[in-house]
């Protein structure tokens, strides 16, 4: 399984770039949001990758972060969903928005993908809502990254970055929380919610939103 690649853009398709990696180029397909992120043709660049096999294809698809690649594989897993309307969510949502939508049940979020109806929004929602909080709390940038399973050209390029408070804050409030004895659910709603409202919080920031959001009202 390649589970990261790094190497020069060589090219950029619509929905694809060609990534050389010491003389072999991978075709990577990618998100409108990932392709928008990217460096221009020449440039180092690391992914995280998933491989989806088929009996007459294998294509890679391409992660700026360990939380959108386990979206990408999770929403897979709904039926209705194919690599195509993944990478669609994806693309609209990013994967903090498709963590906040998962975690609030906003499937309305969800259908705004492309080839996404609202019949299989809900069924995204219905399925995956109690993973959220595990996905949640995993963060995880390129310049995290264990090495292994990894293709690399040698000198490590500089990794093009998700949102690096969310990345940070995300997980460490989702831990925070349920040691505080919140059910993961609740935990990972209210702090969906309060990034929702404020993206740049920090983690003590975060926590306190959240838990302000998780207090009882009355």
């Amino acid at each position: 399984m390649i589970g990261k690649i790094s190497g020069v853009i060589d090219y950029r398709g619509p929905d694809h770039v060609l990534i050389d990696v010491r003389g072999v180029g991978y075709v990577v397909y990618v998100s409108d949001r990932v392709m928008a992120g990217l460096p221009g043709n020449g440039e180092v660049v690391a992914l995280f990758t998933d491989l989806l096999v088929r009996e007459d294809n294998l294509q890679l698809f391409g992660f700026l972060s360990l939380v959108e690649k386990e979206w990408h594989r999770l929403l897979m897993t709904v039926q209705g969903i194919g690599a195509k309307a993944s990478m669609a969510i994806l693309g609209t949502l990013g994967a903090d928005g498709v963590s906040r939508a998962v975690a609030l049940g906003d499937w309305n979020a969800i259908s705004k993908a492309k080839g996404v109806g609202p019949k299989t929004a809900q069924k995204v929602i219905l399925e995956l809502k109690d993973k959220a909080p595990t996905v949640m709390s995993m963060g995880g940038t390129l310049a995290e990254a264990m090495p292994s399973s990894v293709i690399d050209v040698g000198d490590a390029p500089k990794p093009v970055k998700a949102n690096p408070a969310a990345n940070a804050a995300q997980p460490e409030a989702l831990s925070a929380l349920t040691n505080l004895g919140y059910a993961p659910g609740d935990a990972a709603g209210a702090v969906a919610e309060a990034l929702g409202a404020e993206p740049d919080l920090d983690t003590a920031g975060l926590i306190r939103a959240a838990l302000k959001l998780l207090a009882p009202k009355g």
